[in-house]
Protein backbone atom coordinates (compact mmCIF):
# COMPACT_ATOMS: atom_id res chain seq x y z
CA UNK A 1 0.00 0.00 0.00
CA UNK A 2 1.25 3.47 -0.90
CA UNK A 3 0.59 4.87 2.57
CA UNK A 4 3.15 2.43 3.96
CA UNK A 5 5.85 3.69 1.56
CA UNK A 6 7.93 6.80 2.07
CA UNK A 7 9.56 8.71 -0.79
CA UNK A 8 12.37 11.19 -0.24
CA UNK A 9 12.65 13.91 -2.90
CA UNK A 10 16.11 15.53 -3.10
CA UNK A 11 15.67 18.51 -5.41
CA UNK A 12 16.88 22.12 -5.12
CA UNK A 13 14.32 23.63 -7.52
CA UNK A 14 11.50 24.64 -5.17
CA UNK A 15 8.76 24.52 -7.82
CA UNK A 16 9.71 20.96 -8.86
CA UNK A 17 10.20 19.86 -5.26
CA UNK A 18 6.83 21.10 -4.05
CA UNK A 19 5.15 19.80 -7.20
CA UNK A 20 6.51 16.31 -6.59
CA UNK A 21 5.48 16.43 -2.93
CA UNK A 22 1.93 17.28 -3.99
CA UNK A 23 1.82 14.59 -6.69
CA UNK A 24 3.09 11.75 -4.53
CA UNK A 25 1.01 12.75 -1.52
CA UNK A 26 -2.05 12.64 -3.80
CA UNK A 27 -0.95 9.10 -4.76
CA UNK A 28 -1.08 8.12 -1.10
CA UNK A 29 2.66 8.09 -0.38
CA UNK A 30 4.35 9.54 2.67
CA UNK A 31 6.77 12.14 1.29
CA UNK A 32 9.79 13.97 2.71
CA UNK A 33 12.12 16.38 0.94
CA UNK A 34 15.60 17.88 1.00
CA UNK A 35 17.04 20.68 -1.13
CA UNK A 36 20.81 20.35 -0.60
CA UNK A 37 23.12 17.54 -1.60
CA UNK A 38 25.35 17.91 1.44
CA UNK A 39 22.33 17.39 3.71
CA UNK A 40 20.79 14.50 1.77
CA UNK A 41 22.54 11.56 3.44
CA UNK A 42 21.65 12.76 6.94
CA UNK A 43 18.05 13.20 5.78
CA UNK A 44 18.04 9.66 4.38
CA UNK A 45 19.26 8.36 7.73
CA UNK A 46 16.53 10.26 9.55
CA UNK A 47 13.63 9.46 7.21
CA UNK A 48 14.55 5.87 6.17
CA UNK A 49 12.75 6.19 2.81
CA UNK A 50 11.60 3.26 0.68
CA UNK A 51 12.62 5.12 -2.50
CA UNK A 52 14.73 8.19 -3.28
CA UNK A 53 14.13 10.64 -6.13
CA UNK A 54 17.52 12.30 -6.54
CA UNK A 55 18.36 15.31 -8.69
CA UNK A 56 21.81 15.31 -10.30
CA UNK A 57 22.65 19.00 -9.98
CA UNK A 58 22.46 19.94 -6.31
CA UNK A 59 24.23 22.51 -4.12
CA UNK A 60 26.86 21.14 -1.77
CA UNK A 61 27.14 17.66 -3.32
CA UNK A 62 25.90 16.32 -6.63
CA UNK A 63 23.56 13.39 -7.10
CA UNK A 64 26.22 11.10 -8.57
CA UNK A 65 28.38 11.47 -5.45
CA UNK A 66 25.42 10.88 -3.13
CA UNK A 67 24.34 7.78 -5.04
CA UNK A 68 27.87 6.35 -5.13
CA UNK A 69 28.39 6.96 -1.41
CA UNK A 70 25.09 5.32 -0.51
CA UNK A 71 25.86 2.19 -2.54
CA UNK A 72 29.39 2.00 -1.12
CA UNK A 73 27.88 1.92 2.37
CA UNK A 74 25.55 -0.90 1.34
CA UNK A 75 22.33 1.12 1.00
CA UNK A 76 19.92 -0.83 -1.22
CA UNK A 77 17.07 1.70 -1.33
CA UNK A 78 15.99 2.16 -4.98
CA UNK A 79 17.17 5.47 -6.45
CA UNK A 80 15.57 7.27 -9.39
CA UNK A 81 17.73 10.11 -10.69
CA UNK A 82 16.50 13.31 -12.30
CA UNK A 83 18.77 14.90 -14.89
CA UNK A 84 18.28 18.03 -16.97
CA UNK A 85 21.08 17.16 -19.36
CA UNK A 86 19.60 14.23 -21.22
CA UNK A 87 22.90 13.13 -22.74
CA UNK A 88 23.69 9.44 -22.84
CA UNK A 89 26.99 9.87 -20.99
CA UNK A 90 25.17 11.44 -18.03
CA UNK A 91 22.74 8.51 -17.89
CA UNK A 92 25.62 6.04 -17.97
CA UNK A 93 27.35 7.89 -15.12
CA UNK A 94 24.12 7.76 -13.13
CA UNK A 95 23.70 4.02 -13.63
CA UNK A 96 27.38 3.43 -12.93
CA UNK A 97 26.95 5.31 -9.64
CA UNK A 98 24.28 2.82 -8.61
CA UNK A 99 21.02 4.46 -9.70
CA UNK A 100 18.16 2.12 -10.61
CA UNK A 101 16.47 4.39 -13.12
CA UNK A 102 16.55 7.95 -14.42
CA UNK A 103 14.15 10.49 -15.89
CA UNK A 104 15.22 13.44 -18.00
CA UNK A 105 13.80 16.90 -17.34
CA UNK A 106 11.32 18.06 -18.43
CA UNK A 107 9.38 14.90 -17.60
CA UNK A 108 5.76 13.87 -17.57
CA UNK A 109 4.30 13.39 -14.10
CA UNK A 110 2.44 10.21 -15.11
CA UNK A 111 5.64 8.68 -16.43
CA UNK A 112 7.50 9.48 -13.22
CA UNK A 113 4.73 8.02 -11.05
CA UNK A 114 4.64 4.86 -13.19
CA UNK A 115 8.40 4.42 -12.88
CA UNK A 116 8.23 4.83 -9.09
CA UNK A 117 5.51 2.19 -8.83
CA UNK A 118 7.52 -0.15 -11.08
CA UNK A 119 10.68 0.27 -8.99
CA UNK A 120 8.81 -0.44 -5.76
CA UNK A 121 7.13 -3.53 -7.25
CA UNK A 122 10.48 -4.89 -8.43
CA UNK A 123 12.06 -4.42 -5.00
CA UNK A 124 9.11 -6.16 -3.32
CA UNK A 125 9.50 -9.15 -5.65
CA UNK A 126 13.26 -9.42 -5.10
CA UNK A 127 13.14 -9.06 -1.31
CA UNK A 128 9.98 -11.11 -0.81
CA UNK A 129 10.85 -14.24 -2.77
CA UNK A 130 11.30 -17.29 -0.50
CA UNK A 131 14.39 -19.44 -0.78
CA UNK A 132 13.43 -22.74 -2.45
CA UNK A 133 15.15 -25.39 -4.51
CA UNK A 134 14.09 -23.46 -7.60
CA UNK A 135 15.32 -20.18 -6.07
CA UNK A 136 18.90 -20.82 -4.87
CA UNK A 137 20.80 -18.51 -2.55
CA UNK A 138 23.28 -17.68 -5.27
CA UNK A 139 24.88 -18.57 -8.55
CA UNK A 140 28.03 -18.00 -10.54
CA UNK A 141 28.65 -16.26 -13.82
CA UNK A 142 32.09 -17.29 -14.96
CA UNK A 143 34.25 -16.85 -11.85
CA UNK A 144 31.99 -14.19 -10.32
CA UNK A 145 29.83 -15.30 -7.38
CA UNK A 146 26.40 -13.66 -6.97
CA UNK A 147 24.75 -13.77 -3.54
CA UNK A 148 21.00 -13.32 -3.99
CA UNK A 149 20.48 -12.56 -0.29
CA UNK A 150 22.86 -9.58 -0.17
CA UNK A 151 22.89 -8.63 -3.89
CA UNK A 152 26.68 -8.80 -3.77
CA UNK A 153 29.01 -9.94 -6.56
CA UNK A 154 32.43 -11.29 -5.63
CA UNK A 155 34.91 -11.68 -8.46
CA UNK A 156 37.83 -14.12 -8.73
CA UNK A 157 40.29 -11.40 -7.64
CA UNK A 158 38.42 -11.04 -4.36
CA UNK A 159 36.98 -7.64 -5.24
CA UNK A 160 33.24 -7.20 -4.80
CA UNK A 161 30.40 -4.93 -5.90
CA UNK A 162 26.81 -4.57 -4.81
CA UNK A 163 24.00 -4.83 -7.34
CA UNK A 164 21.20 -2.32 -7.57
CA UNK A 165 17.64 -3.71 -7.41
CA UNK A 166 17.28 -3.41 -11.18
CA UNK A 167 20.62 -5.11 -11.84
CA UNK A 168 19.69 -7.95 -9.48
CA UNK A 169 16.37 -8.53 -11.20
CA UNK A 170 17.93 -8.38 -14.65
CA UNK A 171 20.71 -10.82 -13.75
CA UNK A 172 18.23 -13.13 -12.04
CA UNK A 173 15.99 -13.13 -15.13
CA UNK A 174 18.95 -13.89 -17.39
CA UNK A 175 20.01 -16.66 -15.00
CA UNK A 176 16.53 -18.19 -15.07
CA UNK A 177 16.78 -18.29 -18.88
CA UNK A 178 20.49 -19.09 -19.10
CA UNK A 179 21.60 -20.34 -22.48
CA UNK A 180 18.57 -18.84 -24.21
CA UNK A 181 18.77 -15.99 -26.69
CA UNK A 182 16.43 -13.34 -25.28
CA UNK A 183 15.15 -10.39 -27.29
CA UNK A 184 15.49 -6.89 -25.90
CA UNK A 185 11.71 -6.49 -25.93
CA UNK A 186 11.20 -9.70 -23.93
CA UNK A 187 13.75 -8.58 -21.33
CA UNK A 188 12.25 -5.10 -21.06
CA UNK A 189 8.75 -6.54 -20.59
CA UNK A 190 9.94 -8.96 -17.90
CA UNK A 191 12.26 -6.64 -15.96
CA UNK A 192 11.06 -3.10 -16.67
CA UNK A 193 7.39 -3.99 -17.15
CA UNK A 194 5.02 -3.79 -20.10
CA UNK A 195 4.26 -0.13 -19.29
CA UNK A 196 7.91 0.89 -19.64
CA UNK A 197 8.17 4.20 -21.50
CA UNK A 198 11.87 4.32 -22.37
CA UNK A 199 14.12 2.89 -25.06
CA UNK A 200 16.26 -0.22 -25.30
CA UNK A 201 19.31 1.94 -24.51
CA UNK A 202 18.35 1.71 -20.84
CA UNK A 203 18.73 -2.07 -21.03
CA UNK A 204 21.99 -1.81 -22.96
CA UNK A 205 23.44 0.53 -20.34
CA UNK A 206 22.34 -1.75 -17.49
CA UNK A 207 23.98 -4.72 -19.23
CA UNK A 208 27.18 -2.69 -19.57
CA UNK A 209 27.19 -2.06 -15.80
CA UNK A 210 26.57 -5.75 -15.09
CA UNK A 211 29.48 -6.74 -17.32
CA UNK A 212 31.79 -4.48 -15.35
CA UNK A 213 30.63 -5.93 -12.05
CA UNK A 214 30.98 -9.58 -13.09
CA UNK A 215 34.35 -8.91 -14.73
CA UNK A 216 33.06 -9.54 -18.25
CA UNK A 217 33.65 -6.11 -19.78
CA UNK A 218 35.64 -5.60 -22.95
CA UNK A 219 35.18 -5.98 -26.68
CA UNK A 220 34.33 -9.71 -26.52
CA UNK A 221 32.30 -10.62 -23.39
CA UNK A 222 32.50 -14.34 -22.57
CA UNK A 223 29.39 -14.79 -20.46
CA UNK A 224 26.86 -12.00 -20.98
CA UNK A 225 26.87 -11.96 -24.75
CA UNK A 226 25.22 -9.61 -27.21
CA UNK A 227 23.29 -11.37 -29.97
CA UNK A 228 23.32 -8.70 -32.66
CA UNK A 229 19.93 -7.72 -33.97
CA UNK A 230 18.16 -9.71 -31.24
CA UNK A 231 19.24 -9.16 -27.63
CA UNK A 232 21.34 -11.01 -25.05
CA UNK A 233 22.37 -14.48 -23.92
CA UNK A 234 23.83 -15.54 -20.56
CA UNK A 235 26.16 -18.54 -20.71
CA UNK A 236 28.40 -20.61 -18.40
CA UNK A 237 26.33 -20.08 -15.28
CA UNK A 238 26.54 -22.34 -12.21
CA UNK A 239 23.88 -22.45 -9.49
CA UNK A 240 25.12 -22.48 -5.90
Amino acid sequence: MNQDCKILVVEDDASIRFGLLEVFESEGFSVASCERGDEAEAKIGDELPDLIILDVMLPGKNGYEICRDLRTRGCRVPILMLTAKGQEVDKVVGLDSGADDYVTKPFGVRELVARVHALLRRCERIEGEPETKESPKGFQVGEARIDERTWEITRADGESDRLTPKEMELLRYLHQHRGEVLSRDAILDAVWGIRYFGTTRTLDQCVAQLRKKIGDAGTSPKFLKTVHGVGYQLNQVTSA
